[in-house]
């Protein structure tokens, strides 16, 4: 017991800095929500529909980038500096080449949200709002690649002071680009946008800097030679993170077909729907920075051969992930009707929103566990297993039900997402089992090499 004690602690420390980026990331969303919804429900209705489109997509994209976690975590905890570099190299040459087909299904906004059955008007507006946001794709999935080689060397803070130094600036151009404010132009929706693509754009150029400055890549950086752009080299980080896309896709797509779900029943419901979904995405970035904090740990630890540690965090992680979303699931329930008038004052939006909200309560605690799990297999370097489980628990549970209890039995967004609670159930206990099962594995099952790392590896045990 002490010693899980003591990993609570180890990666409390690791995961603050990763949830306040992870919190500040979400802020821009919730920022430009609240911004968008003072122009009307139309406005709110086609940012929530262009936001879920491009998740849909840049999903995946971020998935395939996320694969050189366990290379970094792992080569950084046996001292293999080259072989850290060489994984963010091939990390931010997918960052680039993944983000070209995301922009070109964003130019699709529009036709693909009208055959998906929402009101042409809004999927207009939805289409605007994204060929101005086409700059923040390859941008975010460059800062991505650069947070992960930060975070799987045990550098968190970085990351953190440029995502809300980022926030600040979204939030002074969101106000002057939309409203007309500061002497800018009132652009409306696609003032948001553009605010959106400036900041993003100023967190590379702000975690660059402060990599240069800092002179953070010491140790952990080697010159790009043909061995960068090697392309076995690429096609091995894609196999470990074409699974971990495949996770945060299957996921995002569930919430995304929710979405349009909503988006059937009018703009009211998906107005109300993405208010609620905002809210639970904020909570969800407490475990999902604790899940980055113990996929680092527990690379780290299988890089230095420490099985008792690993198995010692592995247990300390589910423990932080599940316990810290009692205080949302707490929150959503107690102020149900007050936190949707933070968004808007339609009294039809804030009492749909209120009626979902403490269903949103009810699957915090699966929430929290399932990510945790997941980054834990990541960490791993068993990413498949938590793709497995979201297509199981997404696709055959939550939403066949979710369309049978919202539209067939007549249930509305109550009854989608109350499905959704008990797919989130199936995928976190699923998951729980894969978690044990894979920490009882010897370590030298769990090890993932970077090229250089393997070639040293060999080296020394001959």
């Amino acid at each position: 017991m002490a010693s899980t004690r003591h990993e609570i602690g180890v990666i409390s420390r690791l995961s603050g800095p990763v949830v306040l980026t992870q919190l500040g990331m979400m802020a821009t969303g919730v920022v430009d929500t609240i911004m968008v919804s003072r122009l009307g429900v139309a406005e709110l209705a086609a940012s929530a529909l262009a936001n879920m489109w491009q998740w849909t997509w840049i999903s995946a994209a971020l998935g395939l980038v996320m694969g050189i976690d366990p290379l970094i975590s792992q080569a950084h905890g046996r001292g293999d500096g080259p072989g850290t570099a060489l994984a963010l190299q091939r990390g931010l040459l997918l960052a680039v080449l993944s983000s070209i087909p995301v922009c070109v299904l964003l130019a699709f906004t529009r036709p693909g949200l009208v055959l998906l059955g929402q009101e042409p008007a809004i999927a207009e507006l939805a289409a605007r709002y994204n060929l101005y946001k086409q700059p923040t794709v390859p941008c975010f999935l460059i800062y991505a690649a650069l947070r992960q080689y930060l975070q799987g060397r045990t550098l968190m803070a970085p990351a953190t002071w440029v995502m809300w130094l980022g926030n600040v600036v979204n939030a002074v151009l969101n106000w002057g680009l939309i409203f007309g404010n500061l002497g800018m132009p009132a652009l409306g929706l696609v003032g948001a946008a553009i605010a959106s693509s400036i900041s993003t754009l100023l967190l590379v150029i702000g975690l660059v800097s402060w990599i240069r400055i800092f002179r953070l890549s010491a140790g952990a950086w080697r010159p790009w030679d043909r061995e960068s752009f090697s392309a076995r080299g690429l096609l091995h980080v894609a196999r470990l993170g074409v699974p971990v896309g495949a996770q945060i896709a299957l996921e995002a797509w569930a919430f995304s077909i929710s979405t349009l779900m909503a988006g059937w029943f009018g703009r009211q419901w998906v107005g109300s729907h993405q208010i609620v979904l905002n809210l639970a995405a904020l909570a969800f970035m407490v475990p999902l920075g604790i899940s980055q904090g113990a996929a680092t740990r527990v690379g780290n630890l299988i890089g230095a051969g420490d099985t008792l540690g690993m198995r010692a965090a592995t247990k300390a992680s589910l423990l932080l992930g599940g316990g810290v979303m009692v205080v949302s699931a707490t929150a959503f329930t107690a102020l149900r009707f007050e936190l949707p008038r933070l968004y808007t004052d339609d009294p039809e939006v804030v009492s749909l929103a209120a009626s979902i909200l403490p269903i949103a309560a009810a699957f915090q605690l699966s929430d929290g566990t399932q990510v945790v799990a997941g980054g834990l297999l990541r960490g791993m370097g068993r990413p498949d297993a938590a793709a497995y489980v979201n297509l199981f628990g997404y696709y055959v549970v939550a939403l066949p039900l979710a369309y049978l209890f919202g539209f067939v039995l007549g249930h509305g967004l109550v009854g989608i997402w109350a499905c959704l609670a008990a797919g989130l159930t199936v995928v976190a206990l699923a998951l729980l089992v894969w978690v044990r099962r894979t920490a009882l594995r010897p370590l030298a099952e769990l090890r993932v090499y970077t090229d250089l790392g393997l070639e040293r590896a060999t080296v020394a045990g001959s």
